[in-house]
């Protein structure tokens, strides 16, 4: 059974992101560890450049159990804020900017091991998940998980339907755990 990594991009701790995440990890067997973003130490990218002279981010936070590259599925999941992801959720996606560096200015890329990626997003409001969902392509592009698309679950208008009495979105969640631990 492989490791899980959750990058849970959500600040509140019982929300409609919590409600679908415990729905998720009730299923887990394997090893689980979460990053919870909003209370992470996690810098964004600062342009510091030094990754186009050396491989590597030279920032020393959170970002590091990212970089560590040992889990098989990785599972991302958030409100979508104005259409697109949550700011600490954009700025981890900003520190593979090393990654990027490594093979355009260095010409030695970083290898990734292959992984699957799971993503949960909930909204409330009238605006649609487009922009989350183009970001999160080029997140699990960068993380080297495949699979996403596939393996999305929605809870929108949570307005009127919370997630945690949202019973389809509530299944689909408990139904990506075999996919992330390369059961299916």
């Amino acid at each position: 059974m492989g490791k899980t990594l959750i990058l849970n991009a959500s600040p509140r701790t019982g929300g409609d992101v919590a409600a679908l995440l415990d729905a998720v990890k009730a299923e887990l067997r394997g090893p689980v560890e979460e990053l919870r973003l909003f209370r992470a130490r996690l810098s964004p990218c600062v342009d510091c450049r030094r990754c186009a002279i050396e491989p590597g981010c030279v920032i020393r936070d959170e970002m590091d159990r990212v970089y560590a590259d040992d889990f098989d599925g990785v599972l991302a999941a958030a409100p979508v804020y104005y259409g697109d992801l949550p700011g600490p959720l954009l700025n981890l996606l900003s520190r593979f900017q090393a990654y990027y560096m490594a093979e355009a200015a260095l010409q030695s890329p970083i290898p990734l091991r292959r992984k699957r990626g799971a993503l949960i997003l909930t909204g409330g409001g009238h605006g649609g998940p487009e922009g989350a969902l183009r970001h999160a392509r080029q997140l699990f592009r960068a993380l080297g998980a495949g699979g996403f698309e596939e393996h999305t679950v929605l809870s929108l208008q949570t307005d009127a339907l919370p997630a945690r009495e949202d019973k389809a979105a509530l299944a689909a969640a408990r139904a990506l755990a075999p996919w992330l631990e390369g059961k299916v």
